[in-house]
């Protein structure tokens, strides 16, 4: 390969007249035939601008067309123009110039030769001695696509000698993917219609390389107005293109990490928003300090806990707890509810997905194993996960891996598991519905989480906390029991437990006028469906028919929305009270066929 001296000495001792450009429009060089024949020195010339020794007819061409078209087009050729030499001797010359840029696609510098009209023919052999031995990458083809002529450096970029290309079709030596552009005559259709700008293409080289290539064209037309010669300057941009692909592969990268670290964020904003609402445990009966002696005791160790208890007992409570004092409370406490994943997608939301992995899998997936490392991840109502599934939970129990649906790579991950159950999971092993290893690796440390009927001292308490809260929430004056209400909740059995405790007092909140809290538990239309049917006179071994369910549920829905004047979501409306989404409310008020009173 020339080396830039050698491109130098090249340049001025070239018999072709020929100068450098400035991008401000200065010569930069001009070579030793120039010189000679204008009659000046090169310090004379250098530094200073074409139209200084051109005629003014020249000049104002220079000024006025040519410099205009050398910015918009890159190039120059056959343009007339006339210089005066040192004794104003007038020179005629034919012109061709063209912009070299480099490797960062910035200007470097615009050549331009110049032939003397009465010189022509003879300076056509020169040429070509010249044009071979630029260290540009440069190739003529004939109408027909035919290469004619090529330089030195084209050979060496591709491998080949000259008398192995000189003939051939040009297409001969693009990748398939561009031989298979110019098929059934599209090449003809290209040259035919002349000079053409930064056209991407790909050649191959004689061992099989493939370069990526900028092309350049300036195009010959005979006196028909066909194109019988085509010259086409080619940029190598194979490591660029390299550059560009990793560039790319590193954004996917990036936008694959920012996608999962936007699902944490997420995530863990919902959490904290949980966490802020959720409150703390409270109480001091003998059965809660027995309770929170173990909880205590295994917060500071790596182990395993299971939760065990009735529905409403506060077992999350409990979970957040253990982790709030472990040494991992630096870290995200992730919850599961496994009775709300649908069978298919338990795989996919514990472990996470790639992209195609199944059906509806548009986007790679973070799974909650993933989210929880280096903290703990709460499984709450863990006997509701599929056999299937146990297994794989399991594994990650005894040796902290994974892989993601879909993918084989093996993920390793720092998890503490907190389980929470209110299903009896002995009795599930005995039936075949949960794994008895699987049960002895979750319950490393089982805690017992007492009924609030248990807790008779603790309900005055929990009341009181939840009244405070609710008022708070709503934005109400603090209320409060009276001795009566004190009794009758301490004397109500609370199937529901503490959750049942919390709706009662949000309810009576919302009902209440003034300062006079409304405390009812006979409300039968403000309790669930479990305490409507409790309610009824169906015997316990009989059960309720669809019917009847359906009917309990329409009454309980219009109740609830009577009582908040058909507000749907937010603070005291009919979603809160009845705790379910909002989302789930408007569904239900469209089956029932419900309207707003006008």
């Amino acid at each position: 390969m020339k080396t830039q001296n050698d491109y130098q000495w090249l340049f001025r001792k070239s018999p072709t007249m020929a100068t450098s450009i400035a991008e401000d429009g200065v010569y930069l060089d001009v070579n030793d035939t120039m010189l000679k024949r204008l009659g000046y020195k090169r310090e004379e010339m250098v530094g200073r601008s074409p139209e200084d020794f051109t005629t003014q007819e020249s000049a104002i061409r220079i000024r006025d067309e040519l410099k205009p078209a050398l910015r918009r087009t890159g190039k120059l050729e056959n343009k007339p123009i006339s210089f005066l030499t040192k004794s104003k001797e007038i020179v005629d010359c034919t012109s061709n110039a063209i912009v070299e840029l480099d490797q960062k696609g910035e200007y470097l510098r615009t050549v331009a030769m110049y032939v003397e009209v009465s010189d022509q023919a003879k300076a056509n052999f020169k040429y070509r001695t010249l044009y071979r031995a630029t260290p540009a990458m440069l190739h003529t083809v004939n109408g027909d696509g035919l290469i004619v002529t090529v330089t030195d450096h084209w050979l060496q970029k591709l491998g080949f000698r000259r008398d192995e290309v000189i003939g051939r079709p040009i297409t001969d030596f693009f990748s398939n993917r561009d031989r298979k552009k110019y098929a059934d005559g599209r090449l003809n259709v290209l040259i035919g219609n002349g000079d053409f700008n930064n056209l991407e293409r790909q050649m191959i080289t004689k061992d099989g390389n493939v370069l990526d290539l900028v092309m350049s064209a300036i195009s010959h037309r005979n006196e028909n107005g066909d194109v019988d010669r085509m010259l086409v300057a080619s940029k190598d941009v194979t490591e660029r293109r390299k550059a560009e692909r990793e560039l790319r592969k590193t954004l996917e990268e990036n936008a694959i990490l920012r996608e999962e670290l936007e699902q944490e964020r997420d995530y863990l904003r919902e959490e904290v928003n949980v966490a802020m609402n959720f409150g703390r445990i409270v109480g001091k009966s003998s059965a809660l300090r027995q309770m929170m002696k173990r909880v205590e005791a295994v917060s500071q160790t790596p182990a395993n806990v299971l939760i065990q208890g009735e529905s409403g007992v506060g077992k999350e409570l409990v979970a957040r707890a253990i982790h709030v004092q472990s040494n991992r409370a630096k870290g995200p406490l992730v919850k599961v509810n496994c009775a709300s994943i649908p069978k298919e997608l338990f795989e996919s939301e514990f472990f996470g997905h790639v992209k195609g992995a199944f059906t509806g899998a548009h986007r790679d997936r973070v799974g909650r194993f993933h989210l929880a490392d280096s903290g703990s991840i709460f499984l709450d109502e863990v006997g509701e996960i599929p056999m299937e599934l146990q297994g794989k939970l399991l594994r990650v129990l005894q040796e902290s891996e994974f892989e993601k649906v879909g993918d084989d790579v093996t993920r390793k991950v720092d998890v503490r598991v907190i389980a929470a159950t209110n299903r009896d999971l002995k009795k599930s092993i005995v039936d075949g519905e949960f794994r008895e290893d699987l049960f002895y690796r979750l319950s490393v440390f089982p805690i017992d989480v007492p009924p609030l009927r248990e807790r008779e001292n603790d309900i005055i308490q929990l009341a009181q906390h939840f009244l405070e809260q609710t008022c708070l929430d709503f934005s109400r004056e603090v209320l409060a029991l009276t001795k009566t209400q004190a009794d009758n909740l301490r004397s109500y059995n609370w199937p529901g437990n503490v959750r049942e405790l919390k709706n009662v007092i949000e309810r009576a909140v919302i009902l209440s006028k003034g300062k006079v809290l409304r405390l009812d538990l006979s409300m039968p239309d403000l309790l669930t469906d479990f305490d409507l049917a409790k309610e009824s006179e169906i015997h316990e071994d009989e059960v309720m028919s669809e019917k009847q369910m359906r009917e309990f549920q329409r009454r309980n829905l219009k109740k609830a929305l009577e009582l908040t004047n058909w507000k749907v979501s937010g603070t005291g409306g009919a979603a809160e009270l009845l705790g379910i989404r909002p989302t789930t409310l408007s569904d239900r008020i469209k089956a029932f066929k419900f309207k707003k009173p006008t």
